[in-house]
């Protein structure tokens, strides 16, 4: 299938809303996708689902089905669904929410659920993870998936896909350069040096207009050293020994010409070419590589995960949710109508829709999923490893969206893949940017 669709959207699908917000504010209110579906917020005897469109027209369409397929019983409510477009998703939420016309249940941007949770506007997924764990589904969990979404006050929402990070590697180049694949950063260091030698760049990664792979890879190898933007209890930490000690090896290949010198400038189109055209050699990217770039031939692989300089082993993930909001005709029949959907997300997967990981441990095991061992791997050796953009915390929040969604992170990577500073000057004027949009 083809993956543009997705990656557009992969680029919010799971963006924090300060710059949309801030839009918000001084443009006009609008009104949700699709004509009048926004204005049946008084529409009583139906749950209204809003989706949004994570890959082709066809996941919506399968999305679509599944949502007027549910036969509710015991007096609950019957569903319906409505794609919400990506484009000014922010404003469609927050004035359908405020005019109290919005979903009783939805997808939406990873940090969607804290951000209306400070509002009052999310309703706690307590009940829907105790009945799962009485079908059974809250077992099927793959491991930490769950956690980060539990507040003191209860589950802000149910994670349903892993937007996860890993190195791929495309295995005719290393062997044209002779090298072996990296395990720790000296083998990155010299397997980049010798991909540039036949023309090959060593750690792939783009920050252009829309790119969001050049910020993941300073936290991803932030947190693959022990470190992370934040402490345990969620306090900017963004000048430990471990984060300055991961932005200078990353200086250090900047230097040797291992990362292309064009890169802040690339698009996830030109990173994707790069892999097709075979000038990328190793580097960080989403699931389904091969087919994003049009390249099957098992050429294109997923490496091991690399070992830093302390003994850590870590990537980062965005796990994209499925909330509940307290405007609904009842509470119970958004609850029953969750764990219907959740029971049917297999189909998504089985359809071979989706360019990401599932949750649930039966989904990753089903053949449309386990026939590629690229995908195999991704769950056994990657999934494990995966933290949040709370590290070295561990439960999302709100402030998050500062992080992933604000200027600071962009204008720290372009600094550091343009090599204009130095590891701690530029990790100092990150954190003076995060402190002044993070209310801590």
């Amino acid at each position: 299938m083809t993956i543009k669709s997705s990656a557009t959207s992969t680029a919010f699908s799971r963006r924090g809303f300060l710059g949309f917000a801030a839009a918000a504010a001084s443009a006009p209110l609008l009104a949700a996708c699709g004509g009048g579906s926004a204005t049946q917020g008084g529409e009583t005897g139906v749950v209204k689902f809003w989706d949004m469109p994570w890959a082709t027209p066809a996941y919506n369409e399968a999305a679509k089905k599944i949502t007027e397929g549910y036969a509710p019983s015991s007096g609950n409510l019957k569903a319906s669904y409505q794609t919400i477009q990506w484009s000014n998703f922010y404003q469609t939420f927050s004035s359908a929410i405020a005019s109290k016309t919005g979903p009783a249940v939805s997808t939406g941007g990873g940090f969607q659920a804290f951000q209306f949770e400070q509002q009052g506007q999310i309703a706690y997924a307590d009940k829907v993870i105790d009945t799962l764990k009485e079908n059974g589904q809250f077992d099927d969990f793959l491991p930490g998936v769950l956690e980060p979404f539990k507040s003191d006050k209860g589950y802000v929402a149910v994670p349903w896909q892993l937007d996860m990070r890993v190195f791929w590697y495309r295995k005719s180049l290393f062997e044209q350069a002779g090298v072996g694949l990296p395990t720790d950063w000296p083998s990155l260091l010299e397997a980049g040096k010798a991909l540039k030698k036949i023309g090959a760049f060593g750690f792939t990664t783009g920050a252009g207009a829309g790119n969001n792979y050049g910020n993941h890879s300073m936290i991803m190898m932030m947190v693959n050293n022990g470190g992370g933007v934040f402490t345990k209890d969620g306090e900017l930490d963004l000048m430990n020994d471990r984060n300055v000690e991961a932005i200078e090896f990353i200086l250090e290949l900047v230097s040797n010409g291992i990362v292309d010198p064009a890169a802040v400038s690339y698009t996830t189109d030109n990173m994707s070419a790069q892999w097709k055209d075979k000038k990328a050699g190793y580097g960080l990217f989403q699931v389904n590589v091969p087919q994003r770039v049009g390249d099957t031939s098992g050429d294109l692989l997923v490496a091991d995960p690399i070992t830093g300089p302390h003994g850590d082993k870590a990537t980062i993930v965005f796990p994209n949710n499925i909330m509940m909001y307290t405007n609904t005709p009842s509470q119970e029949a958004s609850e029953a109508f969750l764990v219907y959907y959740l029971g049917q997300l297999k189909e998504l997967w089985r359809q071979k829709l989706m360019s990401a990981l599932p949750v649930f441990k039966s989904i990753t095991e089903i053949p449309e999923f386990a026939d590629d061992p690229n995908n195999v791997k991704i769950v056994k050796d990657w999934q494990p490893i995966a933290k949040t953009f709370a590290a070295q915390g561990n439960t999302l929040n709100a402030d998050l969206a500062a992080l992933d969604g604000g200027q600071a992170l962009n204008q720290f990577t372009q600094t550091i893949l343009t090599g204009q500073s130095d590891a701690k000057s530029a990790l100092q004027a990150f954190e003076s940017g995060l402190k002044s949009t993070i209310k801590k």
